[in-house]
């Protein structure tokens, strides 16, 4: 058998962008974008595309050259998922909740040649190019995005508008064949920078191949049927959208396009347009229960939402499933193209108490089929943990969808390699039945006399009391056991006759600290807990510990049990 060599026939390369054009082809009638009264069919999104891919290869954008966005959720950034790989180069969407420092930065490590900028972020991107030098201020090709329905703004700085880009295109049959024909699977489709929680950004390049078989994998895991209509409450910057940019697209799916995410937004296109699927960070699930919800009694079947980028505490997956919802946890990491971990439900689980049943939905899952495999290792001597949902160690996962690496950083690239695997940083526990569940970042572990303790478990305690909307534990010090649990947290407002009134007043520090006492062993309660009006985050909605550790740092438990600030 080792003569049946590969051929044409029998060898395509693995893209995703092939999905765009079996959409077309399979599902001509069926939309394929709605954004205001903005549609679109399959046929249509496939025409702009190839147009727009012809019109960029016309601006001499050869193979590998880095083409930027700054967009919100908007028709256009959806494009742009597939012809910019179309012709040949590399998607860069950039974060729109980054200031213009932060942007800057990414552009000279990435040196784009071309920059799409949506009107209404326009103060943002002049503010960076002009912390730019000049010659990379002159060698980046600026591309504004004007709203469909609103005449174009004219600028003596303006040189091409998106849709004008998109009316000059003229490729050819043989050229429209070519962009479906990329030469190595494995070549670059996208690169995401992370959201930098823990560290500074870095520059992730994915590839055709990993993001293929990780959009499929979604698919698969999220049982995806022909025809999903999906809202998009999850930035298309973040990790692609979790690759359902070109998921949707494979089960001939509408994309439902918001530039802003609210609780009414959510709401009123749910109801508009029979919303099947969403994607969204638990944050956008507290905004859930922040507005009015939707009577959704009618619907045959509820709203099938996917939840991650942090654990989703189970008191609030049970309180946003009461509104409508279904929710299903995954686990994954810019590092690992999306998603890689689904919390796939098991039928006997349904039979549990509710209490219970939520608490399995809080589990971070299984591997997708696209991971090799996936384990929780002993970070000292690389050995499995035992599955018995108590001993922790580091997730960490190979296959061909993870990574290529990042970008001008072949130190960090090897560090997150070591041993032959993609190490997360994450410290979980593996269950009997293989469902893995993180207990915390490796970084976000308190030590308290010698004893872990795990921030998250803490935090599910906090979020069962009724009045708690938000909550986040980190370590502050402490004179006798170096380090003890000090907890932040958001109330829900109540509605009084006089409008909204914070409950802080209602709910005092003892009352939870005694609640805590209450749930967990003692020395895992918080020995502070301080009211905030909103945690702070990163622009994907990630609280940002780092920034409530350095307040805790100056909270100090004095001898006498005590709390005063450090000076």
């Amino acid at each position: 058998m080792d003569n049946l060599a590969l051929c044409e026939a029998n060898n395509a390369p693995l893209t995703p962008i092939t999905f765009l054009k079996r959409a077309s082809e399979c599902y001509p009638n069926r939309t394929s974008i709605i954004y205001g009264e903005t549609r679109f069919t399959w046929p249509q999104t496939y025409g702009r595309c190839c147009r727009l891919a012809a019109s960029l290869l016309s601006l001499n954008i050869a193979k590998n050259d880095i083409v930027s966005v700054l967009a919100p959720n908007i028709p256009a950034i959806y494009e742009m998922h597939f012809a910019v790989p179309m012709a040949g180069a590399v998607l860069n969407p950039i974060n729109t909740r980054l200031d213009a420092k932060s942007i800057a930065a990414i552009f000279r490590h990435a040196q784009p040649k071309i920059l799409f900028v949506d009107r209404n972020l326009e103060t943002l991107a002049r503010a960076t190019l002009h912390l730019l030098p000049d010659e990379e201020q002159r060698n980046l090709l600026v591309i504004f995005i004007d709203e469909p329905d609103r005449p174009k703004r004219i600028s003596s700085h303006d040189q091409l508008d998106y849709e004008e880009l998109i009316r000059r295109g003229e490729p050819s049959s043989s050229s429209v064949a070519r962009m479906f024909r990329i030469q190595n699977e494995h070549d670059p489709i996208s690169l995401n920078y992370t959201s930098g929680t823990t560290s500074e950004p870095k520059g992730v390049v994915v590839s055709h191949r990993g993001v293929y078989l990780n959009a499929l994998s979604v698919i698969m895991g999220w049982e995806i049927g022909t025809f999903p209509v999906y809202l998009w409450t999850l930035p298309m910057f973040h990790c692609n959208g979790w690759n359902l940019t070109w998921s949707v697209a494979a089960r001939g799916g509408t994309n439902v396009c918001i530039r802003h995410v609210s609780a009414p937004e959510i709401y009123k296109n749910i109801e508009l347009h029979g919303v099947t699927h969403m994607c969204c960070v638990p944050t956008v699930l507290n905004i859930l229960l922040q507005g009015n919800p939707l009577d959704m009694s009618q619907r045959s079947t509820p709203v099938q939402v996917l939840t991650g980028g942090s654990s989703p505490p189970a008191a609030l997956v049970e309180k946003v499933q009461r509104l409508g919802f279904q929710v299903l946890h995954v686990y994954g990491l810019t590092e690992a193209t999306g998603a890689v971990l689904f919390c796939e439900w098991h039928d006997e689980w349904s039979r549990l108490p509710e209490k219970q049943q939520m608490e399995m939905k809080a589990r971070q899952g299984v591997g997708i089929l696209a991971l090799a495999d996936v384990d929780v290792k002993n970070k000292k001597t690389q050995e499995s943990v035992p599955r018995d949902g108590k001993t922790m160690g580091e997730i960490v996962m190979k296959g061909s969808s993870i990574m290529k690496g990042y970008l001008k950083n072949p130190k960090a690239t090897s560090e997150a390699f070591k041993h032959g695997w993609l190490n997360t940083g994450d410290i979980g526990v593996i269950h009997p039945d293989g469902h893995i569940q993180i207990k915390d970042r490796s970084k976000d572990i308190i030590i308290s006399g010698g004893e872990n303790i795990n921030s998250i478990e803490v935090e599910n305690v906090l979020y069962k009391y009724k009045k708690v909307l938000e909550a986040a534990v980190v370590a502050m010090p402490h004179p006798m056991w170096g380090e003890t649990p000090c907890a932040f947290v958001v109330l829900e407002k109540r509605k009084t006759g006089q409008g909204d009134c914070d409950d802080q007043f209602m709910t005092r520090e003892g009352d939870l600290i005694k609640y805590c006492r209450e749930n967990l062993p003692h020395f895992m309660c918080p020995k502070r807990v301080v009211f905030m009006g909103e945690l702070p985050k990163n622009g994907n909605g990630k609280i940002l510990k780092h920034k409530l550790r350095n307040i805790a740092k100056s909270l100090v438990i004095n001898d006498d049990n005590t709390i005063g600030i450090k000076h």
